[in-house]
């Protein structure tokens, strides 16, 4: 069986299988060597991420081998503010911090040599959250800020370094480049094409970090270059 890489996450997760997705390019990158495996939950925070942990990545699977990798992309919806109109996905920073412990204990408890890379929440466009409501907003105010955003992305990068493990800061990477609002972000928090690609491109280059790669993984069947046309069936007596 190929190897496998998780990915766990909100809705940037669960959507980055879509056209043009972080997922689907990952897929595309690591055809013939790795399985991506989505486990994308829209709306989802730290919080219900634990009540569910145990049952979304099973310890036995196809054989019980560990996976490679597991990317965990939760914060965006902990970043909710608790008096705006999705206070009700809002987790406490000095919550949600243990909470991501917790998950990274869990997945090294459970699979001791996967590598687990986190990915802070994005930031927030706010003037596209307010043309882009999700659910009723009497106050007309954006129910995430950039600076609460921030606020988490800084935690998770905290969580990362006392855990020894990879991070991610889309936070700040993202804020780099001029016009970041309109051209990574389609509704002041979800993924454009060119915001899927930054996720993609640093996904690739941190595994590439912890060893995992094109170059390291060997393809699960012979490619069509290695059959021998005149005895194609030879290939597969190996």
């Amino acid at each position: 069986m190929r190897p496998k890489i998780y990915l766990f996450g909100d809705s940037i997760t669960e959507e980055s299988f879509g056209d043009g997705g972080w997922g689907a390019s990952l897929a595309h990158h690591f055809s013939r060597t790795v399985d991506v495996v989505l486990r994308g939950y829209s709306g989802y925070n730290t919080r219900w991420a634990l009540k569910v942990i145990e049952k979304v990545l099973p310890a036995a699977d196809h054989g019980g081998a560990a996976p490679l990798a597991v990317t965990v992309f939760f914060g965006a919806n902990d970043a909710c503010l608790p008096d705006r109109c999705s206070a009700f996905q809002h987790v406490p920073l000095d919550e949600y911090k243990p909470n991501l412990h917790s998950i990274v204990s869990f997945l090294k408890n459970r699979w001791p040599t996967t590598r687990i890379l986190l990915i802070t929440p994005p930031p927030i466009d706010e003037e596209g959250r307010l043309r882009h409501p999700y659910v009723e907003n009497p106050s007309n105010q954006p129910e995430r800020t950039n600076e609460a955003a921030g606020a988490y992305a800084r935690a998770c990068v905290a969580v990362a370094g006392e855990s020894g493990i990879s991070v991610i800061d889309l936070w700040t990477k993202m804020q780099q480049f001029p016009d970041w609002e309109k051209s990574f972000l389609r509704d002041g928090l979800h993924l454009t094409p060119s915001g899927n690609r930054i996720v993609f491109e640093e996904v690739v280059r941190k595994l590439m970090e912890e060893g995992v790669s094109l170059e390291t993984l060997p393809v699960d069947l012979p490619l069509i270059s290695e059959i021998d046309p005149s005895d194609p069936l030879k290939s597969f007596q190996q």
